[in-house]
């Protein structure tokens, strides 16, 4: 009796590990099955993410145009840039403070800033304090000599942009994006800026030709005309390809400025088809576009004068400001 049923425990013993193996097998096998449901819910589960594998931001040290070594925050909040607000609007920050001169602001700005408070261009060191800011981004190396770079460093972390840079509105706004982490913001917004200007360059052609346009500002009785280089000209003359007055080609290169002045006498020579005039002189300097000469000049006989506000972006440079001259030139010369 004992020796049967030990047999038949050995048989069944047999017969049960079997069917372990085999159950074992099926079990790799579909857990080896790329279409397994259970198997890609668990890959999909365990699989990291874009937003989990994308390095949060950190502090970062950047050398300037001073030479000097920087730590940015991580994520600067509270960014002042005083006239450097074109680009600032553009990478979608809205300072703390925004630029102001006795006569007033960047007007064509005045919607993106709306609600911003103002500060006095020299940068007062009070009222920079006051706005208790955590990054302050200053435009030219001039602004900060004398001892007042290290004063504004000691309210916040102070980066200077630079003229080399700062001339050139694309490369300052670049630098600007990497500062503040926003650099596919800064190359998309040039790309718009590109492409919206090519577009107008092939209406404009059709609309003037060859014809040349001057661009002027009157100001406090004093005339001021722009090269192909800076603010109001660079879109004109360099993106948009309208060809270059008389005047203009005559500026000394080691001389120019970003308005250079030019008087009243000497704009007699002045052969452009058009100019674009930028009045900030509507009292006092009424009597001198009512003068003889000025109604002698060959654009002003012929009725080709564009007036453009001085609350509008023709004194300055950006993405912002360089489109908004876009449309006013196409206002003006696209029918």
């Amino acid at each position: 009796m004992f020796l049967f049923n030990r047999k038949r425990f050995g048989s069944m013993k047999l017969t049960m590990i079997g069917l372990m193996v085999m159950m074992l097998f099926l079990s790799a096998c579909g857990n080896n099955n790329p279409g397994n449901a259970s198997n890609a819910g668990t890959d999909q589960a365990t699989a990291p993410t874009a937003e989990a594998t994308e390095a949060p931001a950190a502090p970062k040290t950047l050398t300037d145009a001073m030479g000097h070594e920087v730590t940015i925050p991580a994520n600067p909040q509270r960014v002042l840039g005083s006239y450097l607000e074109d680009a600032l609007v553009t990478l979608g920050v809205t300072p703390v403070a925004q630029w102001s001169v006795t006569n007033g602001i960047q007007d064509y700005l005045s919607t993106e800033l709306k609600e911003v408070p103002t500060i006095s261009y020299d940068l007062p060191l009070e009222a920079v304090t006051s706005f208790a800011p955590d990054l302050i981004l200053i435009p030219s190396e001039s602004s900060v000599q004398n001892g007042i770079y290290d004063q504004l460093n000691k309210i916040a972390p102070t980066y200077v942009i630079g003229d080399k840079l700062n001339q050139d509105w694309r490369k300052s706004l670049l630098k600007i994006g990497e500062i503040l982490n926003k650099t596919p913001e800064a190359e998309k917004a040039i790309k718009d800026y590109e492409d919206k200007a090519a577009a107008a360059k092939e209406k404009l052609k059709g609309a003037i030709g060859d014809e040349s346009v001057a661009i002027l500002w009157l100001v406090q009785k004093n005339f001021y005309i722009v090269d192909e280089t800076r603010s109001s000209g660079a879109v004109l003359y360099t993106d948009l390809g309208v060809k270059l007055p008389n005047l203009v080609t005559e500026i000394p290169v080691g001389t120019r400025a970003t308005w250079n002045p030019i008087s009243l006498e000497k704009l007699s020579e002045l052969t452009a088809d058009h100019i674009i005039l930028v009045n900030s002189d509507k009292t006092e300097g009424s009597e001198i576009l009512d003068s003889a000469i000025w109604e002698g000049i060959p654009a002003v006989k012929a009725g080709n004068v564009h007036e453009m506000s001085s609350t509008s972006s023709w004194l300055y440079s950006g993405a912002n400001a360089g489109g908004k001259i876009i449309d006013d030139v196409l206002k003006s010369f696209v029918k």
